[in-house]
């Protein structure tokens, strides 16, 4: 959950010092170039490049103020456009004394290098079970990268709205020890649909956010199957700093061991 000082707050500080340094060492032309470059010249490919991380901020401040400003949930992959850094952990327990831990929840570094684009480059989760026989089994969970293409979206004064594409992609880099769905043996690949609607303005409101999805594998879907996902987030806005939520998250398996069999999981928070 964010904080006041986040670690996505201090990943924006660092990032502008890099781009500040990459652009003036871009930007400033050697001292035999400045007496004998015309006085008029087209851009370079060099200052182009320089330009570009140059109005990194303006441009993602930009993306951020064309949509909603809903707090992002939990579980659901909003259809917003962010840029933090974002760690999550996660104890479940189950029954017959049974256990999750993952710390990190392959979440990691969210950029926004265009307007209507984001790039998610997980950090791998370090995820530790314990079956019902009190047997542990660790390590690494695979790599995951997401892509959003952001197709349509107004704020709170112009509409409330938002549509988006997501394509995910699980690399199999986890610990082989591990199983699905935290490492697989293949590549996974995910499309998704997602979008939101809200009623209200910036300090109080209510909205929706929903993802629909499906996932295939490159190589077996026997393990895998073909799990659709449907996941929606009903979020209140009140007293300004106040979000609470529930999420409901639906998976249904085609294929695979689990073909026919449905999960539901709801998840209050705040």
């Amino acid at each position: 959950m964010p904080n006041s000082m986040s670690a996505g707050t201090a990943l924006r500080m660092g990032i502008a010092g890099l781009v500040l340094a990459a652009s003036a060492e871009l930007a400033e032309p050697a001292a035999d170039e400045q007496d004998s470059a015309p006085a008029e010249s087209a851009p370079t490919k060099q200052s182009a490049i320089a330009e570009y991380f140059r109005d990194w901020f303006k441009r993602s401040d930009a993306a951020k103020e064309s949509q909603p400003h809903w707090m992002t949930p939990v579980v659901t992959v909003t259809p917003r456009l962010e840029q933090e850094f974002r760690y999550d952990q996660l104890w479940q327990y189950k029954p017959n004394n049974a256990s999750v831990q993952d710390w990190g929840l392959n979440k990691g570094l969210e950029l926004i290098p265009t307007e209507q684009t984001e790039l998610i480059i997980s950090v791998p989760g370090y995820v530790k079970e314990t079956n019902s026989k009190g047997q542990t089994t660790q390590g690494w969970a695979d790599e995951t990268l997401l892509v959003k293409l952001r197709m349509l979206s107004e704020n709170e004064e112009h509409g409330n709205y938002i549509v988006t594409g997501f394509l995910g992609v699980s690399i199999p880099t986890g610990d082989p020890a591990l199983k699905s769905p935290y490492a697989n043996d293949q590549t996974i690949w995910t499309p998704t649909i997602a979008g939101g609607k809200g009623w209200g303005d910036r300090e109080q409101g209510f909205d929706i956010q929903s993802t629909l999805s499906v996932s295939w594998g490159d190589v077996n879907q026997t393990a895998l199957g073909e799990p659709i996902v449907w996941n929606t987030t009903f979020q209140g806005h009140v007293f300004d700093k106040l979000w609470p939520a529930v999420e409901v998250n639906y998976t249904h398996w085609e294929q695979g061991t689990n073909a026919g069999k449905s999960q539901t999981v709801i998840t209050p928070e705040l």
